[in-house]
């Protein structure tokens, strides 16, 4: 028997697998970063959809708008599948199939071409709350989607949450199987965050916010507090989306903005250790109350202070280390950020704080840990 075939000794293998998008959505890069970090050797087959978050939401609006997901779901596939096939054929054993974010159409087939390796889903969001979230309205849409959050559940053996909220939401019968990860931040982000100065550059605070400009983020109250500050402070705004056009409106005239379309995601974290503060979410949805944004984690790895709305699941993350905010309240968003403006010591101190408590808790060996517990050959077992 070869070291490879022994349980004691063989380096246990993770296939990430599916149409995720890493760059869009980096909450799968900490995953594979973090399980590799421990010893997993991990092998990705993947497929991006190549459908912006715009054009998801879109569809959700309009089911006119469905046959383009399944024209883009189709020609994903198409190239997915004989590859992975050829992976399970001749490639090492897997212990774990990871179906990455967004992966609830994935993971059914995936979970027929990879018998019998247990198949993880990242649940990070839920299509119900996704509506709810992007005030999708109709009847039947929300129960198809409903629908397609349980087919998704009932073909995963392990299901990750990010935080106790969304794992409380989950139904009763999958929690057993659910573990919560953090969404954590991936190296770019630390590596970023090393090359920084905690000392306040010349001229006013500089502020950073990136995103897809959705009513979890609470845009617009970020844009309002902007108009209350009147060019007190300098903001970088990058991305777009939904609330796009009202906060382009409210920017409007509002000296010391700048506005970028979208970063390239290997530059965005330098981009944001630029600035003194990171803005993390503001919005009053339900399903903003229950999370932990990935630019928070982000913003704290590239040494920035952050400034976030006052949630139960952030406070439990973030601790001291972050300024909050009521959520949907711009006068006390712009009051916040007058006082970093004002106070350099205690902007140094936060800053300081942020990025000790990222390299503690955030990097992606440290947020993987129950994962890696949870997978381990010898004790995976898959949900009956």
């Amino acid at each position: 028997m070869s070291a490879d075939d022994r349980p004691g000794d063989r380096v246990p293998v993770l296939l990430a697998t599916g149409t995720y998008d890493s760059d869009a959505h980096p909450r799968v890069r900490v995953l594979v970063e973090g399980m590799r970090a421990l010893g997993w050797r991990v092998d990705e087959v993947v497929e991006p959809l190549r459908l912006p978050t715009s054009e998801r939401v879109r569809i959700l609006e309009h089911a006119a708008a469905l046959p383009r997901l399944a024209a883009a779901i189709g020609r994903a596939w198409w190239r997915l599948v004989p590859r992975l096939r050829r992976r399970m054929r001749t490639g090492a054993r897997p212990d774990a199939v990871l179906v990455g974010h967004l992966g609830h159409f994935d993971v059914g087939l995936i979970r027929a071409l990879c018998r019998p390796a247990p198949v993880v889903l990242d649940y990070l969001v839920s299509g119900t709350g996704t509506a709810v979230d992007r005030r999708v309205g109709g009847s039947i849409k929300p129960r198809l989607l409903a629908a397609l959050d349980r087919f998704a559940l009932g073909r995963a053996d392990v299901v990750l949450v990010d935080t106790d909220e969304h794992l409380a939401e989950l139904p009763p019968a999958v929690r057993p199987w659910a573990v919560v990860v953090p969404v954590g931040a991936d190296e770019r982000w630390f590596a970023a965050g090393r090359t920084t100065n905690e000392e306040r550059r010349d001229g006013p605070l500089s502020v950073v916010f990136y995103g897809l400009f959705t009513p979890l983020q609470g845009t617009t109250t970020i844009a309002e507090a902007l108009r209350l500050l009147d060019g007190a402070v300098e903001v970088t705004i990058v991305g777009g989306g939904q609330d796009e056009a009202a906060v382009d409106r409210l920017l409007r005239g509002v000296p010391g903005v700048r506005r970028l379309p979208w970063v390239p995601a290997d530059e965005l974290p330098a981009l944001v250790a630029r600035h003194d503060v990171c803005l993390g979410i503001f919005g009053t949805t339900d399903k903003a109350l229950r999370v932990v944004p990935t630019k928070v984690f982000q913003g704290a790895a590239a040494g920035c202070a952050v400034v976030t709305g006052d949630a139960a699941p952030q406070r439990r993350a973030l601790g001291d280390d972050a300024v909050f905010v009521p959520v949907g309240d711009a006068a006390a968003l712009a009051a916040a950020l007058r006082g970093l403006a004002a106070d350099d010591e205690r902007l140094a101190r936060l800053r300081r704080a942020a990025r000790t408590l990222a390299e503690a808790s955030f990097m992606p060996e440290q947020v993987v840990r129950d994962l890696d517990a949870r997978l381990r050959p010898a004790r995976v077992a898959t949900a009956p």
